[in-house]
């Protein structure tokens, strides 16, 4: 993450690599999105000071920034664990588990949809489908897909991620 504290305690951002991203979609309509996708993947999130900085960047009214990154469900205004956990709710995780397989998740790690363990390493994240009916119930642990799960499958995955961390 492209951050630091400064003595007051205020986060300041480097903003080198936006500043590329910037630069290169700058003149570009209809870039935003995909400037938003780059500033997230740098910082992890979209701070609000990120946010405001890409309003600046591409001469765009800050509320139009806000309006179009609170419109899409793929952006994040929080920090998130090392590992996103983003479990499927979609009707066929559901019919299969998905609920016993979200038990499994609160019980192990000791947080909820939105929620981030104290030690920063995973949060959870509920979302409609991952598309992957076919491996349900499924979750995926930043970009690896786990599917068929259980509970004790479940576990062990995490223990896995924990060790590993």
């Amino acid at each position: 993450m492209s951050c630091e504290r400064g003595c007051t305690g205020e986060m300041r951002y480097d903003y080198t690599e936006l500043d590329k991203t910037l630069a290169y979609y700058g003149g570009t309509d209809g870039s935003l999105i995909t400037v938003l996708q780059k500033a997230q993947d740098i910082y992890g999130y979209l701070p609000r000071e990120v946010i405001e900085y890409i309003s600046a960047g591409l001469k765009l009214k800050s509320a139009k920034v806000y309006g179009v990154a609170t419109f899409y469900t793929q952006f994040r205004f929080n920090p998130v664990g090392k590992y996103l956990i983003l479990l499927c709710m979609g009707t066929a995780c559901h019919v299969n588990g998905a609920k016993t397989i979200e038990e499994a998740i609160i019980e192990e790690l000791g947080i909820s949809d939105g929620e981030t363990t104290e030690d920063g390493l995973f949060t959870l994240s509920n979302v409609a489908c991952l598309g992957c009916c076919s491996l349900s119930p499924v979750m995926m642990i930043n970009q690896d897909t786990y599917g068929t799960l259980t509970a004790d499958k479940v576990k062990e995955i995490l223990d896995g991620l924990r060790a590993a961390a």
